[in-house]
């Protein structure tokens, strides 16, 4: 699980490829359209691309002559539940904290 959370989150650390990642939410993409808006060369955009698949964000196949990337619905899940556990304390109001603090000190 491990090596498989750092593949995700070093994937998400690039804001080209969270970028494309949102542009797969909308449809299937070409790699040729998932490149377009970006003013880098195709086979930058292929490396990012490369990456997303390693990480399991993506998928991609060819159909006829045509290479084209899918968001993996699923692909989240595993970081998000991860993610998720550090939410189970209650965020710490450091204003009162610092006031508990001053007021424990004092006496």
């Amino acid at each position: 699980m491990s090596q498989r959370l750092d593949r995700i989150f070093a994937a998400l650390s690039d804001p080209t490829r969270r970028a494309i990642l949102t542009m797969l939410l909308e449809d299937d993409m070409a790699v040729t359209d998932v490149a377009e808006p970006f003013d880098m060369s195709l086979a930058a955009i292929s490396k990012h691309l490369a990456l997303l698949t390693k990480a399991g964000l993506i998928s991609q196949e060819k159909r006829g002559r045509v290479k084209w990337c899918k968001l993996e619905p699923d692909a989240l899940r595993e970081a998000s539940i991860w993610m998720q556990g550090f939410g189970q304390f209650e965020p710490v109001n450091l204003d009162a904290f610092e006031a508990f603090l001053a007021r424990e000190l004092a006496d």
